[in-house]
């Protein structure tokens, strides 16, 4: 049964300032700091950006550790790909019992089943255990919480009835998530090198830990546990959902294949080791972008602007494209950073839309739905990718991106629904 939730354990945050009709925007506190305006609200920030940075790193840490140690690179995709099966399948039901429970009391025990997966990962790596170990190692570490989709609940608590702040909060979260990944596989790669190869899992695993026991300790911003119907439909079947699920595996399919295509290409022209690097410019230009469209108030009607953003990634996802004809790495490393810059709106507008269709008292099973899907494409993606690039070209390789933004597009255009 839930735990009994109280006013001491969680305090009403705090009334939000209505704007005076003739008020200057000026004149007002800015955006972000509105958003930070409550008590809790950097710290249960600053626990949840450590226990994310991982997110970036695992993958990464995993492939070049297990490669390292079987001098097998399909093995290594294969172990990891297993691993974002399970977090598939598994991530919704956590999220569900985080709902039910509440995030401190589900959250650091899952974490900790996790770490305990990474862990296993690495003895059985450096032990050299048979290999159907590594894929039951890896597949233990599905219980990591969305902490971004925790954090998201927590800004929707502090911040509801003002939508322009969620607005703020949503872009800012997206924004942290390009940092994470933009950050999270160069410090895998640099530990995992300079160290040795398992320093990478063991630190990203200690980093999850830290800030997952960070962000749980903020009680007072948690959002309290809502009284739900004994028996619950899942968000899945809220009017809208399944398509813009849709939507986000098709955008998830744009991330997967550009990160394929891109190494393919930098490898082909001998700059395997820049290819880092210049993946890390889309997520830079993804990560601005995002805070920057965070300090404006929005247009009204999300389908509109879903429709706009969605649009905008699509022409923008062509100039990697013809850059690439080009034959020029630092051309495509350019066009990559604008391209970033249609993701973050794009990511934010979308996970508004989740939060606006799912009831709150299943918000972080709502918008893990989404990270769901999203992991799907990302999966797809990067198959098509690697798939192209393989019987094509590398240059030619660019039209599978384009190809899934403008089929996220159409899917959106043809599930508009004004309920959002």
């Amino acid at each position: 049964m839930p735990h009994p939730v109280d006013s001491e354990r969680h305090p009403a945050p705090p009334a939000i300032e209505e704007r005076a009709p003739g008020r200057s925007p000026g004149t007002g506190p800015t955006p972000y700091r509105r958003l930070f305006a409550p008590h809790g609200a950097l710290a249960f920030t600053a626990g949840n950006l450590l226990a994310r940075l991982p997110m970036g790193m695992f993958s990464v840490s995993a492939v070049i550790m297990i490669a390292g140690a079987r001098g097998s690179y399909a093995l290594a995709g294969a172990v990891t790909a297993t691993g974002l099966a399970a977090t598939a399948l598994v991530a919704p039901w956590t999220a569900r019992l985080v709902d039910r429970h509440g995030q401190a009391r589900v959250a650091v025990p899952a974490t900790a089943l996790a770490v305990l997966g990474s862990i296993a990962l690495l003895l059985c790596v450096r032990l050299d255990a048979p290999d159907w170990t590594l894929f039951a190692a890896y597949a233990a570490t599905a219980t990591t919480p969305n902490t971004g989709g925790m954090s998201r609940a927590r800004w929707a608590h502090l911040h509801r009835g003002d939508p322009a702040t969620l607005h703020t909060a949503n872009s800012f979260e997206q924004a942290a998530d390009e940092l994470c990944f933009m950050l999270g596989p160069v410090l895998a790669a640099f530990l995992c090198s300079a160290l040795f190869p398992e320093a990478g899992t063991l630190t990203g695993a200690i980093l999850l830990l830290t800030g997952v026991l960070v962000f749980a300790a903020q009680r007072a911003t948690e959002p309290p546990v809502a009284a739900r119907p004994a028996r619950t439909r899942s968000p899945l079947r809220t009017p809208g959902m399944a398509p813009l699920l849709v939507v986000f595996l098709a955008t998830g399919a744009v991330f997967g294949s550009m990160e394929v295509v891109t190494i393919a290409f930098a490898d082909g022209r001998g700059h395997a080791s820049a290819a880092g690097a210049v993946l890390a410019l889309q997520a830079a230009g993804s990560c601005v972008a995002g805070l920057v469209y965070g300090r404006f108030r929005p247009a009204r009607g999300l389908a509109r602007r879903l429709l706009i953003c969605l649009a905008a990634m699509t022409v923008l996802m062509s100039l990697p494209l013809l850059a690439a004809i080009t034959g020029s790495l630092p051309a495509v490393a350019v066009a990559l950073l604008a391209a970033g810059m249609a993701t973050a709106p794009t990511m934010v507008t979308g996970m508004t839309v989740v939060q606006r269709l799912t009831p709150e008292s299943q918000l972080n099973e709502g918008m893990t739905l989404a990270v769901t899907a999203l992991l799907g494409g990302i999966a797809a993606g990067s198959a098509a990718g690697g798939w192209t690039v393989e019987h094509t070209s590398t240059a030619y390789g660019y039209l599978v991106p384009v190809a899934a933004a403008a089929t996220a597009l159409l899917l959106a255009a043809a599930g508009r629904t004004e309920r959002y």
